[in-house]
């Protein structure tokens, strides 16, 4: 195969290491999933650059749930944090699968928050190098209760190479990658670009202008990701997830199928996408039927005759820019002195 493909000088690896690669993943409990085995992630299967192998760590039933990726900065804010902790609490609650890669901050805080219902770490180095080394806790923890995933030799520290081709494991294995804080350069970008080159839905929580760990994801939006509010966001955007069976052992079943079942077995659809002139035009049409006096959200979707999803999108843009105001029970206005212009 090496001469085939033009590869001069190639050298099977030597028997002794490869014993002594086994030995250590047999002291931390690793299991090889190699491109063949039943329990290889299905996701990553269809890659064109799919690992031939995988050491795993932890509990494999978890990469036969739906998962959703949660990404963002190193030196994330109190904000981002919180956003990544609710983020990842209710979605682990909705039955995914939280994945991330154990970086400090925003990594840091899904895992956390997903740990009690499942969350899979993904490693630059080594299943077994724990990275950065203040994880060591939360890495052992997710060992325990989650999955620890790595394509690299048992035993090897992460180097800056790999932190890119771990991120595309990262988006592989995802439905959705949802991006919390990111810089305009930034890794977590590097996962958003692999999940859309993998046809993954990208998605982004929206920040200050003039906060630069926002500067990726407000890009992001700009160029067609969905906005995140909530989990509730990004859950509307996929497939529904098939309940798990119910574990006190009943055998009870539903009296016929749901009306979406195999819904799930599709890929997700690719974000919608309007331009600057179509976006700007549905502003103004929202803001023209809106003004001091409440006018409930139902009536616009009458008006406007779009997609509930689409108008979504719009008021919360609107909302973000200070030119909507929400009141209960669905109710919208424009706020004093913004109702003309």
């Amino acid at each position: 195969m090496a001469r085939s493909a033009g590869l001069k000088g190639y050298e099977i690896c030597p028997s002794d290491a490869v014993d002594a690669e086994i030995n250590v993943a047999k002291a931390a409990k690793a299991r090889l999933l190699c491109f063949s085995d039943p329990e290889y992630p299905a996701p990553l299967a269809h890659l064109k650059d799919a690992p031939p192998a995988l050491w795993a760590i932890g509990d494999l039933s978890l990469l036969q749930r739906p998962m959703i990726a949660i990404v963002g900065a190193r030196n994330a804010s109190s904000l981002g944090t919180r956003m990544a902790r609710a983020l990842a609490h209710d979605l682990s609650a909705a039955g995914y699968v939280v994945v991330s890669g154990l970086a400090r901050g925003v990594d840091t805080a899904a895992h956390l928050a997903a740990l009690p219902s499942g969350t899979i770490a993904v490693m630059a180095g080594g299943a077994d190098v724990i990275y950065p080394s203040e994880n060591n806790r939360l890495g052992k923890s997710i060992g325990e209760q989650g999955l620890i995933l790595s394509e690299q030799p048992m035993g090897l520290a992460p180097q800056a190479r790999h932190f890119p081709k771990r991120n595309r494991i990262i988006a592989g294995l995802a439905q959705a990658v949802v991006v919390v804080e990111a810089a305009a350069k930034s890794g977590s970008l590097i996962t958003a670009r692999d999940a859309l080159d993998l046809g993954r839905e990208v998605l982004a929580v929206p920040g200050h202008p003039f906060d630069a760990r926002a500067s990726g994801c407000n890009m992001l939006i700009r160029d067609g990701a969905q906005l995140v509010r909530n989990a509730a966001d990004v859950i509307a955007a996929l497939p529904p997830v098939e309940q798990p069976a119910p574990l006190s052992g009943s055998t009870d079943q539903p009296d016929a199928p749901p009306a979406n079942a195999g819904l799930a077995d599709l890929p997700p659809p690719p974000p919608e996408r309007r331009s600057l002139r179509e976006t700007a035009a549905l502003h103004q049409q929202v803001l023209a039927r809106l003004g001091p006096s409440p006018t409930p959200e139902d009536q616009l979707l009458q008006d406007l005759s779009v997609a509930p999803k689409e108008l979504s999108s719009v008021l919360t843009e609107l909302e973000l820019d200070g030119a909507v105001d929400r009141h209960p029970g669905g109710m919208l206005s424009r706020p004093p002195g913004r109702d003309e212009g």
